[in-house]
C-alpha cells in the first residue's frame, strides 16, 4: 500500500482519513498546515499528497504549486468548492487530482490508487528539495538562498525566478518561459517584469556584471551553474 500526507487543518477530518485510510492499509501522515505539509513532503517523501485547497497559512494552490518545483508526488487537492475554475486552477498547478467535499473514503482510496499505480509505471524526476548550482544554494521547500554560505534575502518572486533558472542552469530561459512559470499563464508580454527582477537578483548576489545571470539579448536568461 502507499504512504499518504494528508495536509488539512479540519482535525476531526485528519482523524477520520487517517483512521479510513489506515484500514485499508496504508501508511498515513497527517500536517495541519502548508508549513508542515511542505516540511513533511519533503522529509517523508510520501507516495501521494492529499491536500486541503483551504488552509490557514497558505493556499493550497500555492503549496501545490511549491511541491511541483522539486517533486512529482502525486497530489490529490480536496476542496469544499467544486466549481470548474478552481478545478481547471488546480489541474494547472500540478494537482493530479480533485476530490470535493463531501466524499465518501471508498473514492478517496480508490483516487489514491489509481494516482499510485499511474506513478509507477513511470520513471521518477525529482530535483530534489535542495538545488546546488555552483557556489549557489536553493532550498525549494522553505524558499531560502544561500551564496558561498552566506544567506541572501530574496522576496518570494525573486526566489521564483532564481530557483526557475536554477533548475535550467546552463540552457537558454526565455522571457516568456520566465513569465509564465513565476508569474502564471496570463503573462508573456510584460517582458520590464523579468528585466527588473532580474536586476534586483544580481545586485543582491553580487553579480552586476551578469556573469551568474547572463544575458541573452533580445531572448531572455540564462543562469551559468559554472559561474565560481
Amino acid at each position: 500500500m502507499a504512504k499518504v500526507l494528508v495536509i488539512d487543518d479540519d482535525r476531526s477530518l485528519l482523524r477520520a482519513l487517517s483512521l479510513g485510510l489506515q484500514s485499508e492499509g496504508h501508511e498515513v501522515t497527517t500536517a495541519t498546515n502548508a508549513e508542515s505539509g511542505l516540511r513533511q513532503t519533503a522529509l517523508r517523501q510520501p507516495d501521494v499528497v492529499v491536500l486541503d485547497i483551504g488552509l490557514p497559512d497558505m493556499d493550497g494552490l500555492e503549496v501545490c504549486r511549491r511541491i511541483r518545483e522539486w517533486s512529482d508526488v502525486p497530489i490529490i487537492i480536496l476542496s469544499a468548492t467544486g466549481t470548474e475554475h478552481r478545478k481547471v486552477a488546480a489541474l494547472d498547478g500540478g494537482a493530479n487530482d480533485y476530490v470535493t467535499k463531501p466524499f465518501s473514503m471508498a473514492e478517496l482510496e480508490a483516487r489514491i490508487r489509481v494516482v499510485v499505480r499511474n506513478r509507477n509505471g513511470e520513471p521518477e524526476v525529482s530535483a530534489g528539495p535542495v538545488l546546488e548550482r555552483g557556489q549557489l544554494e536553493l532550498d525549494l521547500v522553505h524558499h531560502e538562498a544561500t551564496l558561498s554560505g552566506q544567506h541572501v534575502a530574496l522576496t518570494s518572486k525573486e526566489f521564483d525566478v532564481l530557483s526557475f533558472l536554477a533548475r535550467h542552469a546552463g540552457r537558454t530561459c526565455t522571457h516568456q518561459m520566465i513569465l509564465e512559470a513565476v508569474w502564471g499563464a496570463g503573462y508573456g508580454r510584460e517582458a520590464q517584469y523579468v528585466h527588473a527582477y532580474v536586476h534586483r537578483l544580481r545586485h543582491k548576489l553580487n553579480d552586476e556584471q551578469g556573469h551568474m545571470i547572463r544575458s541573452v539579448p533580445g531572448v531572455g536568461y540564462l543562469l551559468d551553474d559554472d559561474e565560481p
